[in-house]
């Protein structure tokens, strides 16, 4: 019996009302024990450079007075890595593959810039919509471009994280169910793309984790 290849994505555990795959969004706090608060160790002096070029780059963009707003899209990153990296392993849930999740990341994001932007900076709102030299006779085309550009912002993050989990996720699937009644040269070798393909799918958990908060930043730093 044919199944739907996308099936694999579907939240398969209930308890009551409560999809019990969802949880796993949250799995990763498991990762980080009291301990690594307290006693620091090779781990935490790695993860805390990480952090800290992250926070210098996104003071970058925002500007020095920004400091406590970086912390935002650090804690972003931080939380689409984790969920990227543990749809990874076999049996747990990729949140980050569906747009549910990420699209209740970006949305709230960027209708706060919009808010923000319209109420506190009008006047830079309206100047932000049309470059600087543009001809007069083109200027309501790039009003209506920018203004759609800035409508699908939210759309385009979700929908760019999300394109990128499933593909590595389905490309592996695929592999993975062709390795029935093949010689065992050729299932070695599939051993092999399988390996390679999680090292390459691995180093897109972390790509996509840093575009979804550098553009995030972006968006926030044109608002002010």
């Amino acid at each position: 019996m044919m199944t739907n290849l996308f099936s694999i994505f579907d939240p398969s555990t209930n308890l009551m009302y409560l999809p019990l795959n969802w949880i796993s969004t949250f799995i990763g706090l498991m990762f980080i024990p009291y301990s690594f608060w307290l006693i620091p160790n090779r781990y935490y002096f790695f993860w805390n450079f990480i952090l800290n070029k992250l926070h210098n780059e996104f003071k970058t963009l925002l500007g020095n007075n920004s400091n406590g707003s970086t912390f935002i899209f650090i804690s972003m990153f931080t939380f689409v890595l984790f969920n990227n990296f543990l749809g990874l392993f076999p049996y747990i849930f990729t949140s980050t593959s569906h747009l549910t999740l990420s699209l209740s990341i970006s949305l709230p994001l960027w209708l706060s810039f919009m808010f923000y932007g319209w109420i506190n900076n009008t006047q830079h709102m309206f100047i932000h919509m049309i470059p600087q030299g543009t001809p007069s006779i083109l200027m309501p085309f790039m009003v209506l471009i920018e203004t759609i550009s800035n409508i699908i912002r939210p759309g385009t993050l979700a929908v760019r994280l999300t394109a990128n989990m499933i593909a590595g996720h389905l490309l592996m699937t695929l592999l993975s169910s062709t390795g029935t009644n093949l010689s065992f040269y050729f299932v070695l070798f599939l051993i092999l793309i399988q390996i390679l393909l999680l090292i390459l799918e691995s180093a897109v958990a972390i790509i996509q984790s840093y575009v979804i908060a550098i553009l995030s930043t972006l968006y926030s730093s044109e608002v002010n």
